[in-house]
């Protein structure tokens, strides 16, 4: 019997993850650091392991994550996704479950840019009348 080993990419906001999913015991490694440890509040791993939750399929694989760039909540979207994209190539058959709770579409939300002679992307300098 071979073992199933599933790699794939995973981008939220300016954060970049390379999720492998490979059977085993619901380990979770992310940089080199047990989840909890690197997304210590529970909200951010409650987003992590969604997919999993969805799937039905907690503890039945065991998770190396390399993610880079952004901060801790556009890390745990990259995360999030890149897990769901590794389930779909594992079994094509979690495809219509984890698209109808949203989680195999990339949020395409940025960071609106500064704009000129404006102290924010929005933001105005306090008017004056006199």
């Amino acid at each position: 019997m071979t073992q199933v080993r599933q790699m794939s990419v995973g981008r939220r906001k300016l954060a970049t993850a390379r999720v492998t999913l490979v059977e085993g015991s619901g380990n979770f490694r992310v940089n080199g650091k047990p989840l909890e440890q690197y997304f210590p509040t529970q909200s951010l791993t409650m987003t992590i392991l969604k997919p999993f939750k969805t799937c039905e399929c907690e503890g039945k694989f065991d998770a190396v994550v390399s993610v880079a760039g952004g901060g801790v909540a556009g890390q745990a979207g990259a995360v999030r996704l890149g897990i769901a994209r590794a389930l779909v190539s594992i079994d094509p058959s979690f495809r219509k479950v984890l698209r109808r709770d949203g989680l195999l579409t990339r949020d395409p939300r940025m960071v609106e840019r500064k704009k000129y002679g404006r102290p924010g992307a929005r933001k105005r300098f306090q008017f004056s009348k006199r």
